[in-house]
C-alpha cells in the first residue's frame, strides 16, 4: 500500500524546487536526471507527481517498462524549505499518455508560478511556448518507502517511513559487453562535473528500487572517477547514472552533466555523457525552452510506431 507520510517528510516535498529523478535501465542500470516536483502531491493517497514532456521518449519508455522509480529530495536552493533533511522517495510510476490541458490549466501551472513566477503570454510566446506547456504529462508516483536523512549529505541511519530498508547490497553486475573501462574523456568529464554544486550517483538496489545518494567527484585517473559519499557505495561492479547539476532561481541559469557508465569499488568509468547550460537570462531560456520542445517532439513524433491497417 502507498505510504501516507508524515509532517516531517511533507515539509521537504512541499518546499524543494527540484528533486534528483532516478529510473532504471533495461540492462540493469540506472538514469539520473534532474526534475522540479513543484510541490505536486497527494499526502492521503500517497501519491507524488512530477510532469515530463512526451519529448523525452526514452525516458517516458524506460519508466513504462520499469516502473520502480525513485526521487531524491537534495537541494535546498531557491525553495520554500530550509530544513537540512535528505530526503529519498521510492514508488511505482504511472504515466498518463496524453497531454490532459484541464490538469495543466488548474493544477500544475498555478502550482509552477509560486516556484517559477508567471508564465510569459502574448501571441508570440502562446506559440513558441506551446509544445513546452500543454505536451507534457503528469507521471503519478504510488510512494512504498521514504527514507529521511538528518542532514543533506545522508550520513548516518535513516528514519524509514513504508516499506523496510534492504538489508543487503544488490550482488555485482556482470560488466557490460564492451568492458567496463571509460569510454569519454576522462578529464573532461571530470572537468566539466566538478564545478557543478549537485553530484548524485544511481544505481539498481536490491529490491529493484533505484537507490541514490550525493557524492563528491574526485580526481580523475585511469579507471575514471573516484566518488566519496558520506553513505556507504555498494560493493563490486554495477551500471550506475552519475548527475551533476546547479542552478539559480526559477531554474534559471540551469546547467547540468549526466553520465552513464560502470561504478566499482567507488571508480565511476563514464561511457556516456550528455549535458546542457542554459541561459541565464529568462527570456533567452524561454526560447531555447520553446525550441528543445518543439525539437523533442517531433522526433519523438517520427520514432512513434506507425499504427498497422490490419
Amino acid at each position: 500500500m502507498a505510504v501516507q507520510w508524515s509532517e516531517r517528510a511533507d515539509h521537504v516535498l512541499a518546499g524543494d524546487l527540484t528533486a534528483a529523478l532516478a529510473y532504471l535501465t533495461p540492462a540493469g542500470g540506472a538514469v539520473v536526471t534532474a526534475v522540479a516536483p513543484i510541490g505536486l502531491r497527494d499526502r492521503e493517497r500517497g501519491e507524488l507527481t512530477f510532469t515530463t514532456s512526451l519529448g523525452f521518449g526514452r525516458k517516458i519508455e524506460r519508466i513504462r517498462r520499469s516502473p520502480q522509480v525513485a526521487l531524491l529530495y537534495h537541494a535546498r536552493e531557491h525553495g520554500f524549505h530550509d530544513g537540512s533533511e535528505l530526503v529519498l522517495v521510492q514508488g511505482k510510476a504511472r504515466i498518463t499518455e496524453r497531454p490532459d490541458q484541464a490538469y495543466l490549466d488548474d493544477v500544475v501551472g498555478p502550482a509552477a508560478e509560486s516556484y517559477m513566477g508567471p508564465p510569459r503570454r502574448g501571441v508570440f510566446w502562446d506559440h513558441w511556448l506551446r509544445e513546452y506547456y500543454s505536451d507534457r504529462v503528469p507521471v503519478h508516483v504510488d510512494v512504498e518507502r521514504i527514507a529521511i536523512w538528518p542532514g543533506l549529505d545522508g550520513a548516518g541511519e535513516p528514519d524509514v517511513e513504508g516499506a523496510a530498508w534492504p538489508a543487503a547490497w544488490p550482488p555485482p553486475q556482470a560488466p557490460p559487453r564492451n568492458g567496463a573501462a571509460p569510454r569519454v574523456d576522462v578529464e573532461r568529464a571530470a572537468r566539466r562535473a566538478r564545478p557543478l554544486h549537485h553530484a548524485l550517483l544511481a544505481w539498481r538496489g536490491i529490491d529493484g528500487y533505484p537507490a541514490v545518494v550525493p557524492v563528491d567527484p574526485g580526481e580523475p585517473g585511469p579507471r575514471g572517477i573516484p566518488v566519496t559519499s558520506a553513505r556507504p557505495l555498494p560493493p563490486g561492479g554495477r551500471r550506475a547514472g552519475l548527475l551533476a547539476h546547479d542552478y539559480n532561481a526559477r531554474l534559471i541559469g540551469l546547467r547540468v552533466r549526466q553520465f552513464t557508465g560502470w561504478l566499482d569499488d567507488g571508480v565511476y568509468a563514464p561511457h556516456t555523457e550528455q549535458g546542457f547550460r542554459a541561459p541565464g537570462n529568462k527570456t533567452l531560456l524561454l526560447l531555447a525552452n520553446g525550441f528543445m520542445a518543439k525539437r523533442g517532439l517531433r522526433k519523438a513524433r517520427k520514432a512513434a510506431p506507425v499504427p498497422s491497417s490490419t
